[in-house]
């Protein structure tokens, strides 16, 4: 059974052998010699090969006489061959032969060929090299003419166009290297004509300025024509500066969108028809909107735009900050307005010549920082300024300023606010200079009336000083105006001052209603601060006399009386009726009003200093005895103090004027000075034996002093004023007649008994004065019982006394309860 099995798999494996490559019989290989039968295998494939071996040799001989036919039938055929061979040789040397003309001109045809072939290529590539050569060369010249804008249009071209066409050749390469050098080259030279540009307008900002100012003056003068933009050209026009090279390349010769020129001021030196020249007629722009095309080109615009903006930045903060002197001179102002104005001329035109460089929300900040900063500056250094010339000036140059920019279309309602702030600073120096020519007319006046000689003099008066006076004008020449030099002058003065105010107001675009109120506005602090404090400085002066404080009063009864006629000026130079009813009443006729009382209560005051220096003189005997026989006579001061009142009143009586006036303001002026000057001199008096140094009265000292106030009386009986009713002026001295009296009469009895009757005979009489002189006469007599205690009388004096001043005090006590 196992030799089966063993013949089965060797017959398989020999299949497999005969039909297997012999690369992969390894492994049938190996699984024979690992097996057990291996001898019997090798007879098994002996026994194979033989097999095959026979029938090999069987197929060879049934074809081997096909294969002998076949090599008898092959050695025919070389024979045939041979002589083709020869007859082929012998051909082609004849075809050699004949074909070696033709061969040559082949050849000859076909070096014709490739030269065409490379004259072709070569005009080809010439005709691609050609255009990058002359436009290498028209680069060069663009860049040796300084033509860069055209030059950076021409490096494009050659860049994106020519080069690419040309092919790989050397100088292609070289040309195609040096492009981003000549590109930052442009770029360079571009920024640095730019900063050129930046640092000559910096400087001539100046004479920018003043041109469009002085343009902007000669439009205001131009009533007749409408009022346009200043200093700029229509926009068609600026358009066309600003594009008109952009859309198109320079062919051979081409320039930049402007002009070509270096960067700076242009000197325009022939001005046409009288013409102002503009900014852009002073201004080359040309480097800007030649750098702004470049880096437009370049695609670089943001960054030039914000250079640009950054630099006229710091430029505007340059321009905005003021000379540490500039409130020394108008010039310096000038030339401050002029720069600012310069700079914003220059940014206006950019803004409108150019296509984004700066915008409208650009230029609109930086006039805010101005604003702000040119205010301020403004108030501090006009703060420093103390003459209302410059002032003016600077307010005019302000307006103009103002005016200028507002053409441009920035809006300066800031600078008009401000304005109307100097107003106040302009009126305080206006009332500074106004108080010392006040005081110069009051420390130059005599307080004299004026003495008019002629016709002439009288018209030159009345002219200055609105007077009407029909009693006046009908006295013959020469006669005296009743006020003093002061009046004229001082009405003429504040006509000036309401004309400097209206000159601050020209041109701040003010109503009439707010100019007339501004105006009187500042004409009553003029009234109630300048003048007033002047008037009550002339007033309060020392070595002022009666007769001048007299004219003081005359003058401001003048200048009173003249206050609607100062109404009327304001209304006619303001056509504001004075009836309006917003408009603001002047304050002048209680001004003269407050000076005139002044006046009053230093002639009063001064008055009574005069009276005790008189009383100062009072010596009296206070011990005196009464006087055996015979009225004693008046003190020494006494009289000389009546003599000098009696001088003195009568200048109120002898002054110059027409009745009325006499018997209007001196009338009563005199009338309360004399009651004022008995009043004073009845409690002086009354004082005099009061005094605590005076410890002891004697009764003839009472009848002394009675003697004195009886000469006073007959003073005041006299009537040194005229104007009194019957005996008022007694009055003064009824006070210190009773007290008196009840002295002297010994009267006791009748004032204890009726006081606080109204039909009292010592009604004025204080208990507590008499009780002061009886405990005063009481130590009198105290003193005269110790030498004299004998004499009965004497004593009996005494304990009267001490009886009445015991029922005095009781009375005072009883009046307090």
């Amino acid at each position: 059974m196992a030799s089966v099995e063993t013949a089965a798999e060797h017959e398989r494996i020999l299949r497999e052998i005969e039909s297997t490559d012999t690369n992969c019989i390894g492994p049938t290989l190996r699984s024979v010699y690992d097996g057990q039968e291996h001898g019997l295998f090798m007879e098994k494939l002996d026994v194979r090969i033989r097999n095959h071996d026979r029938e090999i040799e069987k197929m060879c001989n049934h074809h081997f006489q096909g294969f002998v036919d076949s090599i008898t039938e092959l050695l025919k055929v070389r024979g045939e061959a041979q002589k083709l061979k020869s007859q082929v040789t012998e051909t082609n040397k004849r075809l050699q032969g004949d074909g070696k003309e033709l061969m040559s001109a082949m050849e000859e045809l076909q070096k014709c060929r490739v030269q065409q072939r490379n004259i072709a290529s070569t005009i080809d590539k010439l005709s691609h090299c050609l255009p990058v050569l002359e436009m290498y060369s028209r680069l060069q010249e663009q860049m040796r003419t300084k033509r860069y804008y055209p030059a950076l249009r021409t490096l494009e071209q050659l860049e994106h166009t020519c080069l690419p066409r040309a092919g790989q050749y050397r100088f292609c390469s070289i040309m195609a290297e040096n492009i981003p050098k000549l590109r930052t080259q442009i770029r360079d030279t571009a920024m640095t004509q730019l900063r050129d540009f930046l640092e000559s307008i910096r400087k001539h900002s100046d004479k920018i300025g003043e041109t469009a100012i002085r343009q902007a003056q000669l439009q205001r003068s131009l009533d007749t024509q409408p009022r346009t933009l200043i200093g700029r050209r229509s926009r068609k026009e600026a358009a066309a500066a600003a594009g008109g090279g952009a859309g198109t390349d320079s062919g051979g010769a081409g320039g930049s969108p402007v002009s070509e020129q270096d960067s700076g001021i242009l000197d325009v030196e022939d001005e046409e028809d009288g013409e102002v020249p503009g900014a852009q007629d002073l201004v080359d722009f040309s480097p800007v909107y030649r750098c702004l095309h470049i880096y437009t080109v370049l695609g670089l615009r943001d960054v030039f735009e914000n250079y640009y903006r950054k630099q006229r930045r710091k430029q505007a903060r340059l321009v905005l900050q003021p000379h540490s002197n500039m409130h020394e001179t108008l010039e310096g102002y000038r030339r401050y307005f002029n720069q600012i104005v310069g700079f914003f001329v220059v940014e206006d035109h950019v803004l409108h010549t150019t296509q984004g460089l700066v915008n409208r929300a650009y230029v609109e900040e930086l006039w805010e920082l101005a604003l702000s900063k040119l205010i301020a500056a403004l108030r501090t250094h006009s703060s420093y300024c103390d003459n209302p010339d410059l002032v003016l000036d600077l307010k005019n140059l302000i307006v103009l300023f103002a005016d200028t920019l507002q053409g441009y279309g920035f809006p300066v309602s800031q600078l008009f606010d401000m304005l109307l702030e100097m107003r106040e600073q302009y009126g305080e120096i206006l009332l500074k200079r106004w108080n010392v020519t006040f005081r110069q007319v009051l420390d130059q006046d005599n307080f004299s009336p004026i003495p008019v000689s002629t016709e002439e003099e009288y018209k030159h008066y009345t002219s200055q000083f609105p007077m009407e006076d029909p009693e006046l004008d009908k006295l013959p020449f020469p006669k005296k105006l009743p006020f003093s030099e002061f009046v004229p002058k001082v009405y003429c003065q504040l006509k000036e001052f309401i004309y400097a105010c209206l000159k601050y107001f020209e041109d701040l675009h003010l109503s009439s209603t707010e100019v007339d109120d501004m105006i009187r506005k500042s004409t009553n602090l003029l009234l109630t601060r300048t003048l007033s404090h002047c008037l009550h400085y002339a007033i309060k002066k020392k070595n002022v006399g009666l007769a001048e404080l007299v004219q003081v009063i005359i003058n401001t009864t003048h200048l009173e009386q003249s206050c609607h006629f100062l109404e009327e000026f304001i209304s006619n130079i303001t056509n504001v009726p004075p009836d309006s009813a917003n408009a603001t009443k002047l304050y002048g006729t209680s001004t003269f009003k407050d000076a005139r009382h002044a006046a009053e209560a230093e002639i009063y005051t001064n008055l009574n200093a005069k009276i005790d220096q008189f009383l100062q003189l009072a010596d009296y005997d206070w011990m005196a005895a009464v006087p055996g026989g015979g009225t004693p006579e008046a003190s020494d001061y006494l009289i000389d103090l009546i003599a000098f009142l009696k001088s003195t009143f009568s200048v109120f009586t002898n002054l110059p004027g027409s009745p009325v006036e006499h018997a209007t303001l001196p009338g009563k002026v005199a009338q309360t000075a004399c009651m004022s000057a008995c009043k004073h001199i009845s409690t002086s008096l009354t004082q005099l034996p009061l005094d605590p140094e005076v410890r002891q009265i004697s009764m003839g000292a009472l009848h002394q002093l009675n003697t004195d106030v009886k000469e006073c009386e007959g003073f005041a009986r006299a009537g040194p004023v005229a104007g009194f009713q019957g005996d008022t002026l007694l009055l003064a001295f009824s006070d210190l007649r009773q007290l008196l009296e009840l002295f002297t009469q010994w009267d006791w009895t009748t004032y204890l008994a009726d006081y606080g009757k109204p039909t009292c005979k010592y009604l004025r009489v204080n208990p507590q004065t008499a009780l002061a002189l009886l405990e005063k006469m009481r130590e009198t007599s105290r003193k005269n019982v110790v030498f004299a205690q004998f004499r009965k009388t004497d004593r009996d004096r005494q304990k009267l006394i001490d009886t009445i001043i015991k029922q005095l005090r009781n009375l005072i006590a009883q009046h307090h309860a």
